[in-house]
């Protein structure tokens, strides 16, 4: 099978960690499919921490937005609670025996990821509980720091790099945040239902858009010219980080820049698609299709196949 020669390649043999790897591989190819397809490209070795990472954020960030399975907020606050403190003990002792936890904290203890990553990362798992909408750009930036600038900051020692890792870290951090981003345009409709605007209030103002103009607009599957004009806004903003991002890409160790340069490709082929089909992402949710990943996704994986 394909996840154990990942697993044999990364020399994970312990049975309970291989168990926890495979899960967290499910957890990435279940709700990531982009992150999944990208991560085909990487070396084998390097596949299965990727896994973690991405399959633990997905599980815990699954705890926060799962609001219609019939646990009330309380609930949903105290098992939160629970991943933090099975996480930091994990983290403290360098293993754990929870079927996702021990994948991440194993790769953590591998790649020496920084501990502080992981806080962050819950502190704005935990906003999700109770925050519902963020007034200004930079209260915004506060909780993709924790939800998307650090997923970035942790896969890259996984990556590697070609230059001293601090200088790949700012581009890093801003592909990370402009993944989330994205999310935010493609999910908008979604998270309505949620309860949560992840657009900031106040640049939503500026195109006399508020919360119930966004509602009325996911309602009847209508999105008026203020709805369009904010959004195009948005989708705008997201290219400037993703320009930011552009330069990591050459400063990651050779054998993982195909797998980042296609994630980079396909989440901004989402951009493409909310413009084309006129910010009309209130009534329906924009994806690339699958065709369309391969095509992206095809001359790469070719190139894999043959290392």
């Amino acid at each position: 099978m394909s996840v154990d020669r990942e697993l044999d390649a990364a020399a994970i043999t312990d049975p309970v960690l291989r168990s926890a790897y495979q899960r967290c591989r499910e957890l990435n190819a279940e709700h990531g499919r982009t992150y999944y397809l990208a991560t085909r490209l990487l070396p084998r070795a390097r596949r299965p921490a990727i896994h973690a990472l991405y399959g633990f954020a997905r599980w815990a960030d699954d705890v926060v937005d799962e609001v219609h399975d019939g646990r009330t907020p309380a609930e949903r606050a105290a098992q939160l609670s629970t991943v933090d403190d099975r996480l930091a003990e994990g983290l403290a002792a360098g293993r754990s025996d929870h079927p996702v936890i021990a994948a991440v904290v194993d790769t953590a203890h591998r790649y020496g990821i920084d501990r502080s990553l992981f806080a962050d990362f819950m502190a704005s798992m935990r906003m999700d509980l109770t925050v519902t909408s963020y007034p200004t750009y930079a209260d915004l930036a506060r909780y993709v720091h924790g939800s998307a600038a650090v997923i970035g900051l942790q896969v890259l020692p996984v990556l590697g790099t070609a230059v001293p890792r601090e200088e790949a870290e700012p581009a890093a951090a801003a592909l990370g945040v402009a993944f989330q981003l994205t999310n935010f345009l493609r999910d908008v409709g979604e998270d309505l239902d949620r309860g949560r605007v992840y657009l900031p209030t106040e640049e939503l103002a500026a195109f006399d858009v508020d919360r119930e103009r966004l509602l009325w607009a996911r309602r009847t599957g209508r999105a008026d010219d203020r709805v369009k004009r904010a959004l195009a806004f948005q989708v705008e903003r997201v290219r400037s980080v993703y320009r930011e991002a552009a330069p990591g890409i050459p400063m990651l160790a050779p054998e993982s820049r195909p797998c980042v340069a296609t994630a980079y490709r396909l989440y901004g082929r989402i951009l493409d698609l909310v413009e084309r089909a006129d910010y009309d992402v209130l009534s329906r949710r924009v994806t690339v299709s699958n065709g369309r990943r391969l095509v992206i996704a095809l001359p790469a994986l070719a190139r894999a196949a043959l290392h």
